[in-house]
């Protein structure tokens, strides 16, 4: 069993890096100015390709996709809360504990303002 997990593991080693060449060796590497420069129809770019965006959008997006993410794991919590078990009931306020602190530590450091 340890000779066949050994031998498979040689071959997806060496099939990866034979890919890996075939691919670094196939690929074009053209790096000049018209080709890196964004189309418009032949005519000189206008205005850079990539405008700037706000780092403070950027921070309350990841905020809003974390607390996302575990209001969506607290969505069975409530079913929880009916059961005579104690222990999942238990679980599910601490994490809404954890949730609650992590949102104060956000509103204190000055993150959750728009201005």
């Amino acid at each position: 069993m340890t000779l066949l997990l050994f031998v498979t593991t040689i071959i997806v080693l060496l099939v990866t890096i034979l890919t890996m060449l075939m691919l670094g060796i196939s690929s074009k590497h053209t790096k000049s100015k018209e080709t890196r420069s964004p189309y418009e129809c032949g005519f000189d770019p206008q205005k850079k390709a990539r405008s700037p965006f706000s780092l403070r959008f950027f921070h309350i997006t990841l905020i809003f996709l974390i607390f996302e993410v575990e209001i969506a794991l607290l969505l069975p919590l409530g079913y929880l809360l009916n059961q005579p078990l104690l222990p999942p009931s238990v679980g599910g306020l601490i994490v809404t504990l954890i949730l609650l602190v992590g949102v104060v530590h956000e509103w204190k450091q000055g993150a959750l303002n728009w201005l």
